[in-house]
């Protein structure tokens, strides 16, 4: 039982970054607070923002590890969760125009 948890798959976080033009950022210029983008596999019965499926945004430090099946899971409550990526359809042109 998950209550008001969400069970998160995390994405895959790369050593380095890119920027626009090309040039490499490493991870131990970015900074000591860093947030992690992840996958929500499970919600608990009194979630009520975040569905299975969606894409999340959360702060990885000192949050509970839960290894399932060999594979590692990250355990949020709810309220820690920062935002919820929604996905990009395309319905044309985005309006914008020079």
């Amino acid at each position: 039982m998950l209550h008001d948890r969400v069970l998160v798959r995390p994405e895959k976080d790369g050593a380095e970054s890119r920027t626009a033009a090309g040039l490499v950022i490493p991870l131990t210029a970015v900074g000591p607070k860093r947030l992690s983008w992840g996958n929500v596999v499970a919600a608990g019965e009194h979630v009520r923002q975040v569905a299975v499926g969606d894409r999340v945004l959360y702060d990885p430090e000192e949050k509970p590890e839960v290894e399932l099946g060999g594979e590692f899971f990250v355990l949020l409550r709810e309220r820690d969760v920062h935002a919820v990526s929604q996905s990009v359809e395309d319905h044309g042109p985005t309006g914008m125009y020079l």
